[in-house]
């Protein structure tokens, strides 16, 4: 008998094929803007653009974050990935008995800081306590709706393709910024929870993107955009790939990451960009336009190891040119890596 495996839950080939399959088969295309089936970070109906998230990362407090600060930042980025502004959202808790009260108040404060930097309203939600023993500590649900301005409005005028910065807007030519470092979250996640001691501080990169979004749009020229969670950079720009019928060719040398995770990843033999990150966006940008979007992205206290790290070409491939000049296909990841980064 099949049973649900970690790996069907890691951002992967497997929870691709486990969505496919067992999920969208079951779901008509229906009538939406941007529908399930397009599996982008976010919906569109009406106008309006949603998502939903559930948060059960272990451990809920680690370096550089914890389970609430990542509940707000991973949903708004959702949106955010679209090009739309988040604009409200509701907060679903689910808490095992016994868990500690003040535990439970920073969580609560943090989800209420990040809210307030990201600029989005928590409007309605749920709370529930179930036995001890069912679960394990807290289980944090969000889902949140945006909407489009006027910044994204005068991108579609510039780029001419859909107005949403879809996975599968990309076309030939265009340029692939990076907004920052790769792997700090799950080397981060993996680090507190096995109690490992990297040489140097690795903290997660958690953090709403919304206003570093809204810096690339008033440049214009923005044509995609997805935030690399699980599954890291490599799962993201095979997705991206994949959806847009292209290949993309990504410069080792270009990939922004800090030496103490890098250390991490060579240590625990992972390729760091297949490890998740909860704070970096892929934006894809229109050539003649791609230089002016990274310096302003750079200006944004969360851009500022931005980097353009490649092209989309003719193919169906991601291909990474590494430093010392040979070339690899980037695969989709498969497997466990780093069970519940977020």
């Amino acid at each position: 008998m099949k049973r649900i495996e970690l790996s069907h839950g890691a951002g992967g080939k497997e929870m691709g094929l486990l969505i496919r399959k067992h999920i969208l088969s079951r779901f008509s295309k229906g009538n939406a803007e941007v529908a399930l089936h397009a599996l982008d970070d976010s919906a569109v109906v009406n106008d309006v653009v949603f998502t939903t998230d559930s948060h059960t990362v272990q451990p809920i407090f680690f370096p550089g974050g914890d389970i609430g600060r990542l509940a707000v930042a991973g949903t708004v980025n959702d949106i955010a990935s679209l090009g739309a502004k988040p604009v409200a959202m509701s907060l679903a808790i689910v808490l095992e008995e016994g868990f500690e009260m003040d535990l439970f108040e920073k969580i609560m404060e943090s989800i209420a800081e990040t809210a307030e930097e990201a600029g989005v309203e928590i409007v309605t939600g749920d709370t529930k306590v179930v036995e001890r023993g069912s679960m394990k500590d807290i289980i944090v649900t969000t889902s949140a709706i945006g909407i489009a301005t006027p910044l994204l409005e005068e991108n579609h005028k510039m780029v001419k393709r859909c107005k949403w910065l879809l996975d599968s807007s990309l076309q030939v030519g265009d340029k692939i910024i990076l907004t920052g470092t790769i792997a700090d979250h799950g080397i981060a996640i993996i680090s507190k929870r096995e109690g490992y001691g990297f040489e140097g501080e690795v903290e997660s990169d958690v953090a709403p993107l919304y206003g570093l979004m809204e810096k690339a749009l008033q440049e214009g020229g923005i044509a995609s955009a997805k935030d690399a969670t699980r599954g890291g950079i490599a799962n993201a720009l095979n997705e991206m790939a994949e959806k847009s019928g292209v290949g993309i060719i990504i410069e080792e040398e270009k990939i922004p990451i800090r030496e103490a995770t890098l250390a991490a990843c060579e240590m625990l033999g992972l390729d760091p960009l297949a490890v998740g990150n909860e704070g970096k966006m892929i934006i894809g940008v229109v050539e003649e336009k791609a230089e002016e979007v990274l310096e302003a992205i750079r200006k944004h206290k969360y851009g500022k190891e931005a980097e353009i790290i490649g092209e989309v070409v003719e193919g169906k491939h991601v291909i990474l040119k590494t430093k010392v000049g040979g070339k690899r296909i980037v695969e989709t990841p498969t497997g466990e890596l780093i069970p519940r980064i977020c």
